[in-house]
């Protein structure tokens, strides 16, 4: 047994598919077969049923996953030991982000962390189901940390360090009965038609949350995975909640407080509870924690 064998191995058994296991570790895919194939050989047990639409553990397989992941945690951390004392962090960090996030000012925060530590390759990525996926891609391993936005408590093997924190704020037309307004309770938000993002993404999770409270029902006929959306507002397809630290004062809408509700959108970096953080995750959430990198938005309308 090698750990090449457990990387293939993991990499099966998470991404449900050699062909994506393949793509993941950058070989073809009759090298992963293999090299399964010979570990099941060596165990004397089948770990993998081929038989169904997607590749799904055996009792087997099940039993092996975590005391492999085990295995390739100590490998990585071994060589992370060696490296840090030849003067240079190496490997691979994978970081989950969202869509639009101002919040985070992404691209100085990893220019930083490369000037601080160029052997270390960062992929980044998205989730199409917003911060909830980024949260199952961490949870599956398929992350090493995520920026993500979740109202309420951590869900169960999850880290949140709440980095930055804006208030969802009503933007209309400029022409809307309540354009002029100073304020709106959330009472009379009841019945207009809203543009948000679809479920999963943390601003709709937020809106959501503050309509129930208060018992207000809430008709959302457009979904935009965009929190910067605006523009969609200007021309007049609905009303949407909107993050305060958009720069909205000539955007041709008007900005409009919501009291009476929590509409507060918080800026987290998950970490996964389970799983101890290689060198480059824990150097990457060391710097991410600077208060340079976010910002609180939580003052007056733009």
């Amino acid at each position: 047994m090698d750990l090449r064998q457990l990387e293939y191995f993991v990499a099966v058994s998470e991404e449900q598919s050699f062909t994506r296991a393949a793509a993941r570790c950058h070989v073809v895919q009759s090298a992963v077969s293999a090299s399964i194939q010979a570990l099941e050989r060596e165990l004397g047990a089948a770990l993998l049923d081929r038989n169904s639409k997607r590749v799904l553990l055996t009792d087997a397989g099940a039993a092996l996953l975590p005391r492999a992941r085990t295995a390739l945690d100590a490998a990585r951390d071994a060589a992370e030991a060696v490296a840090e004392v030849r003067g240079g962090l190496r490997g691979t960090l994978r970081i989950g982000t969202m869509a639009s996030n101002r919040l985070l000012d992404l691209p100085a925060l990893l220019g930083e962390f490369h000037r601080r530590h160029p052997g270390v390759l960062v992929q980044t990525g998205t989730a199409p189901s917003g911060s909830h996926g980024l949260i199952a891609a961490l949870t599956e391993r398929r992350l090493d940390l995520a920026f993500v936005s979740l109202p309420g408590p951590a869900p169960d093997g999850i880290i949140l360090t709440d980095l930055a924190s804006s208030v969802l704020d009503l933007v209309v037309p400029l022409d809307h009965p309540l354009a002029g307004r100073a304020s709106v309770p959330i009472a009379e938000l009841e019945g207009l038609h809203f543009i948000d993002a679809p479920i999963g993404f943390g601003n709709r999770t937020v809106a959501d949350r503050a309509f129930s409270a208060a018992s207000v029902a809430r008709r959302v006929t457009i979904e935009i995975a965009d929190a910067t959306g605006a523009e969609f507002v200007r021309h007049g397809l609905g009303v949407a909640l909107l993050p305060r630290f958009l720069p909205l004062r000539d955007a041709g809408v008007a900005v409009v407080p919501v009291t009476g509700a929590d509409l507060r959108w918080p800026l987290s970096l998950a970490t996964s509870a389970a799983r101890t953080p290689s060198a480059a995750a824990r150097a990457m959430i060391e710097l991410a924690s600077a208060p340079q990198y976010s910002a609180s938005a939580s003052g007056a309308p733009s």
